[in-house]
């Protein structure tokens, strides 16, 4: 398993398609949330790797750093050997951070972004 040099977000491409309701287009918007945080404030990316992928499960991208049973998106997983009293699990060695408030917070507190405002 590689080694991650940034602390990484996964995040859904946006129009996709669910079986569960035929005839309908989505996206996710807890990710389009954060792609829109992450947009705002491009000088503040450097220490990040973002990577858009596509819907329909597996999700290979993200079971090569977690495994099969860790695959909702969206979904931060921190530099490796990294820590941090944000995140919400670990998995394959590899801390992670998954909920949009908690990736939201780990933003600020990780990588300088401002803070939401209440």
């Amino acid at each position: 398993m590689p080694d991650l040099e940034r602390d990484t977000i996964f995040l859904l491409k946006p129009d996709f398609e669910d079986p569960a309701w035929p005839n309908q287009r989505f996206y996710c918007w807890h990710c389009a949330l954060i792609d829109g945080v992450l947009g705002s404030f491009p000088d503040l990316l450097a220490g990040l790797d973002i990577r858009h992928i596509n819907w329909p499960r597996p999700r290979h991208d993200v079971v090569a750093q977690l495994g099969k049973n860790h695959q909702s998106l969206p979904v931060m997983i921190l530099k490796s050997g990294e820590t941090s009293s944000l995140q919400t699990g670990t998995a394959n060695g590899h801390a992670f951070i998954d909920g949009k408030d908690n990736i939201l917070l780990a933003l600020s507190e990780r990588h300088g972004f401002p803070v939401p405002h209440p």
